[in-house]
């Protein structure tokens, strides 16, 4: 079973953060994510073996245009902001939400709406209610998690992968698309950006 797993948000929230948290159980500063960067991880939920490929996309403006073909066929999508940041939260409404409803190709897509560095919460700005009301709002499930401290971050993929499992569209999916989706591609010259 093969899953694809999309984390969108605006720059500096903590996607990669979180995503290096959770497949190597370590977190250091991280630059940047330019364009997309991706990373795989075997998980075993409910008794079953998952590969997820989770897909790291840049937040900033610039490279937005990149990100759009990424969407299809994502079986997940993770929407992140930070708890301390009020303009991350206002933007997955304003401008996040509405790329998902424009790019996605799975109408069945799961996605959770995840408030990252609740480490910080002393200098908190959006609280749990309003984070637990705009998830409802976009039909997400809802989650806190903080990437220095590993709180939540297992458990925000598993409970994705968990839920994705329940969809049988989204199993039929990640097993017919995906095949499909390896053997169009073609190596690159040179090795090309993923050697």
């Amino acid at each position: 079973m093969h899953c694809k797993i999309l984390l969108i948000g605006d720059s500096g929230v903590g996607k990669s953060s979180l995503l290096v948290s959770f497949i190597s159980n370590t977190v250091h500063d991280l630059p940047p994510t330019i364009g997309v960067d991706f990373k795989i991880k075997q998980l075993t939920v409910a008794g079953k073996n998952i590969k997820l490929t989770i897909w790291d996309t840049a937040g900033q403006e610039r490279f937005r245009t990149l990100t759009s073909s990424y969407y299809r066929g994502a079986q997940g999508i993770i929407l992140v902001y930070d708890v301390t940041w009020r303009e991350t939260f206002t933007n997955l409404s304003e401008i996040w939400a509405k790329e998902v409803d424009l790019y996605s190709t799975n109408q069945d897509c799961i996605k959770m709406l995840v408030g990252n560095k609740v480490d910080k919460d002393s200098e908190r700005f959006v609280s749990k209610e309003e984070g637990a009301a705009l998830a409802k709002e976009l039909g997400c499930f809802y989650l806190e998690c903080s990437a220095t401290t590993q709180k939540n971050v297992h458990q925000c993929f598993e409970e994705l992968a968990l839920k994705i499992m329940e969809v049988p569209s989204l199993l039929e999916e990640g097993s017919t698309v995906m095949k499909r989706n390896i053997m169009k591609q073609k190596p690159e010259p040179n090795g090309g950006c993923c050697s």
